[in-house]
């Protein structure tokens, strides 16, 4: 028999959907990408603003509110041993070229709202907010304490929850809503490799590649400038003659080649999706070098295989598929190019089983690639039958009727942080994807979001 507090909840939590929809686009509209450091605010003015919003709010419904120096917060109400937190954040991507909508504005066109951290996470984390509100409010005897808590820095490293670990306490049951339905049970490990390589001198000069924002974003621009000799000038220009690819432009100065490409971001777990404007200039090289200059532009585009192969990393395991590479980040630093790779790995491995594959393939090469790991996050795994992921199950299939399977995620959410926790859903179809263009929320799917986490919360804090 249903529970009749389940509809308790959602009741309340329908006749306060204005005041959701209210606060959820006063944090939309800050512009909380990560910026320079200042004192009680480590990642930024922005983020500091989007994190006083937060427990601004969670202070106007009556709840505990804690700051960890700026890096972290959370609000909490109840009483009891066992500990249920939802783990949202509030610091967004960079928003790149090509909006239609105000990246900021949180603009409603027909029935979506339009802003950068829409759907990660901004929306889901007020909204998780607004289910943990509607449970203090009907359920004020809850056997259980009730966490929100709201990073500033996951999109960039994770040191708002580093930070939160050394201090604060884990959770009995944990989720963090920034995933699929019903839930996310394994996530693949992410380590960033910086692959750096003196550039190529020759008879086609690598002077500069710029290209990339984050290493966990597709890059969607990327500008280079080569120097041709006169040895090399006509064969060069016979091969722009044929060149095809139309999302690159070039222009000569003098002796020197400068070019442009423009692609499409998306997220670095799936860079399918996307189309790097840096692999572009890559190739357009390769194509164009000249023989004595070609192994080095060889070697260099296929580097950027978004299998890992060029790396010598590809590679698939049977719980989490195959392994995915992202070039994020391009940039030349004196006589040196560095090329900064997200990588997702298959969860069954290690970060010191990457390096040492990526090592022993960077030896075989002829152009002098050197490697450092930049950072390294182990994989995520719950099994099927563990009881925080069954209740998470049992709760979607109950409020949709679906039946669905937890998935696999190459993603990474605070989950494979904090002890305790899965990553759970945001988004159904319709919804704009993460880290692109005019992402967007449906109005409607925001208000059913926050009714089914009141109902996960609520069956973690009394099962």
């Amino acid at each position: 028999m249903p529970d009749p507090m389940i509809a308790k909840l959602q009741d309340w939590l329908r006749a306060h959907e204005q005041e959701l929809l209210d606060d959820t686009i006063r944090m939309l509209q800050v512009p909380s990408i990560q910026g320079d450091p200042e004192p009680n605010a480590p990642y930024g003015k922005e983020n500091r603003a989007a994190l006083d919003l937060a427990l601004r709010i969670s202070d106007g419904f009556g709840m505990k509110t804690t700051d960890l120096e700026g890096h972290i917060g959370y609000a909490e109400f109840g009483h009891g041993e066992r500990l249920v937190m939802s783990l949202g954040h509030l610091d967004v991507v960079a928003i790149g070229p090509g909006w239609k909508h105000a990246p900021f504005g949180a603009e409603i066109d027909e029935g979506y709202i339009y802003a950068r951290g829409t759907t990660d996470d901004k929306g889901p984390t007020i909204a998780s907010l607004y289910a943990m509100r509607a449970i203090k409010e009907c359920c004020p005897n809850i056997p259980a304490r009730m966490r929100q808590v709201f990073g500033c820095n996951e999109e960039s490293g994770f040191g708002c929850v580093a930070r939160y670990v050394q201090t604060e306490e884990s959770p009995t049951f944990g989720v963090a809503p920034d995933s699929g339905w019903p839930l996310y049970h394994c996530e693949k490990g992410i380590a960033n490799l910086e692959v750096t390589v003196p550039v190529s001198k020759g008879e086609m000069e690598l002077l500069s590649v710029e290209g990339g924002q984050m290493p966990n974003i597709v890059i969607d621009s990327c500008s280079a400038k080569v120097r041709v000799s006169p040895s090399a000038r006509r064969h060069v220009e016979s091969k722009l003659a044929d060149s095809w690819d139309r999302n690159i432009t070039f222009a000569w100065d003098g002796d020197e080649l400068g070019i442009f490409a423009i692609g499409k971001a998306h997220h670095g777990s799936q860079p399918f999706h996307g189309d790097s404007a840096a692999i572009r200039i890559f190739r357009f090289l390769e194509e164009i070098t000249p023989l004595s200059t070609a192994h080095f532009y060889f070697e260099l585009l296929r580097l950027t295989h978004i299998a890992g192969a060029g790396l010598g990393i590809a590679g698939a395991d049977e719980v989490s598929k195959d392994l995915t590479c992202n070039l994020g980040i391009v940039k030349t630093i004196g006589d040196e190019l560095s090329l900064l790779f997200n990588i997702r790995y298959p969860a069954t491995w290690t970060g010191h089983q990457l390096e040492d594959m990526c090592l022993a393939h960077l030896k075989t090469l002829e152009s002098g690639f050197k490697l450092r790991v930049t950072r390294d996050s182990p994989s995520l795994y719950f099994p099927l039958d563990h009881p925080l992921v069954k209740a998470i199950v049992d709760v979607y299939t109950e409020e949709t009727g679906e039946v669905k399977e937890p998935g696999v995620m190459g993603g990474g959410t605070y989950a494979r942080a904090i002890p305790n926790t899965v990553s759970i859903g945001t988004c159904w179809d319709g919804d704009g994807n993460a880290h692109q263009t005019d992402e967007r929320y449906k109005v409607e799917h925001l208000f059913k979001a926050s009714r089914i986490y009141a109902h996960i919360f609520y069956r973690l804090a009394t099962m």
